[in-house]
């Protein structure tokens, strides 16, 4: 019951607008006017009730105040993720109006000599969230930082590590999309995402862009996760045999990148020993496509 006191003789401010309705005559005591209120009365029979009203709408973040909220929020509680070999964090942020929860990860592991099942052999093996950091810096260079949720360094419990945002909505992942033979709606949307991936991943040189680090939300849109294996030393692309298209927008940004661009984009995560081999690749992947699109023509290798 709520009491609404009035030290003046004027008329009671009407209150219905707000939803609220009177259910007791107003009553002058000691020369104030007090408004006795009960809740909204049920509806008569065969009168419609009020329908509930539906929770508010999460506000949707941009991309630089994403990267705002993941830098500056507190970290409110975390827990060890479903799935991941290096152990990231799923962890919960929160800057008094807006939560949302991200993933932290601070692997950061070298190794002169890493020995494989299978037995491939890696020399200088390095297992990096700096190279995750790194990767989204490339891609925002190359356009492809809408493949990529928002990363950050951040610093929690003592630990430095790449904090991500936590992708919404996801059903699936590549490999379970494969696994059960799920038909993508849009066949031409998902390869043209793919196509774009596939470049990228040449580009950085990663060694483990597995199934399990692609993730498909609900609208279809592929998300790019977890390149701590990237950005090794070789020169030359780790395959090209899934190199048949490309993004116009790509190939042209790619024709652009210059080394500079990449050391002050990716500075302190990456040093020469990095950036010097990337670009041979990038040399690669644009005289690749080039000599494609002298071959088969430009309408059937670029989109």
């Amino acid at each position: 019951m709520l009491r609404v006191i009035q030290k003046s003789m004027r008329p009671a401010r009407d209150l219905s607008s707000r939803g609220w309705a009177a259910s007791r005559p107003l009553r002058l005591t000691c020369g104030l006017l007090v408004l006795l209120l009960s809740p909204t009365p049920p509806a008569r029979a065969g009168q419609a009730a009020a329908p509930a009203a539906e929770p508010a709408a999460p506000p949707v973040l941009s991309r630089a105040e994403a990267r705002e909220f993941l830098a500056t929020a507190k970290i409110v509680k975390g827990k060890d993720a479903a799935k991941g070999i290096t152990r990231p964090v799923r962890v919960t942020l929160s800057d008094g109006t807006f939560t949302h929860d991200a993933l932290f990860s601070t692997v950061d592991e070298r190794k002169a000599v890493e020995r494989f099942e299978g037995g491939r052999v890696e020399l200088d093996f390095v297992d990096s969230y700096k190279y995750t950091l790194a990767a989204y810096k490339i891609a925002e260079l190359v356009g492809l930082d809408d493949m990529m949720p928002v990363h950050v360094e951040r610093e929690w419990r003592g630990h430095k590590g790449a904090l991500a945002w936590w992708v919404d909505d996801v059903m699936m992942e590549e490999g379970d999309r494969l696994k059960k033979k799920v038909q993508v709606p849009n066949p031409q949307a998902w390869n043209e995402q793919m196509y774009r991936m596939r470049v990228f991943t040449q580009l950085v040189a990663d060694t483990d862009r597995n199934v399990g680090n692609v993730l498909i939300d609900k609208n279809w849109r592929v998300w790019m996760i977890d390149f701590t294996r990237a950005f090794r030393h070789n020169k030359t692309l780790l395959s090209d045999k899934d190199l048949k298209k490309c993004d116009r927008q790509l190939l042209e940004k790619l024709r652009a990148l210059t080394a500079d661009q990449v050391a002050a984009a990716t500075s302190p995560y990456l040093t020469n020993a990095e950036i010097a081999p990337l670009m041979a690749r990038r040399d690669v992947i644009v005289k690749f496509f080039e000599t494609l699109i002298a071959t088969n023509g430009e309408a059937q290798v670029l989109y």
